[in-house]
């Protein structure tokens, strides 16, 4: 069983960015879809941007144009670059490899991804 752990969360202001990291251990980010998702506070966890295994990257029309997703297969490392933050971007972010058994393009479902990071905590203020 592969690990994910995700860093970089913080508490930032409007406007503010980050750049959150996911460093994976017993995968291969060649070879699986990978997803950032996130959940607030008495919220559904919801799919944030996922990437197919040949680099297509795929938003949520709430983030899409202010977050970018990306990887480098080479530090087996996951990417997720937020710009223009505001406080519906407030929650805990995670991380999730291995969604639909490689049918990427049902990343966007949450229950789908097969594993998952411990999380880290994004929180924009007004």
């Amino acid at each position: 069983q592969g690990q994910l752990v995700e860093s970089g969360g913080d508490s930032v202001q409007t406007g503010g960015s980050l750049k959150l990291s996911c460093v994976a251990s017993g995968y291969t980010y060649s070879t699986f879809c990978m997803g950032w998702l996130r959940q607030a506070p008495g919220k559904e966890r919801e799919w944030v941007a996922h990437i197919d295994v040949d680099g297509t990257t795929h938003y949520a029309d709430s983030v899409k144009g202010r977050f970018t997703i990306s990887k480098d297969n080479a530090k087996n490392t996951l990417y997720l670059q937020m710009n223009s933050l505001n406080p519906n971007d407030t929650a805990m972010y995670y991380c999730a490899a291995d969604c639909a058994g490689g049918y990427c393009y049902k990343c966007p479902i949450p229950w789908l991804y097969n594993s998952w990071g411990q999380g880290t905590q994004v929180t924009v203020s007004s």
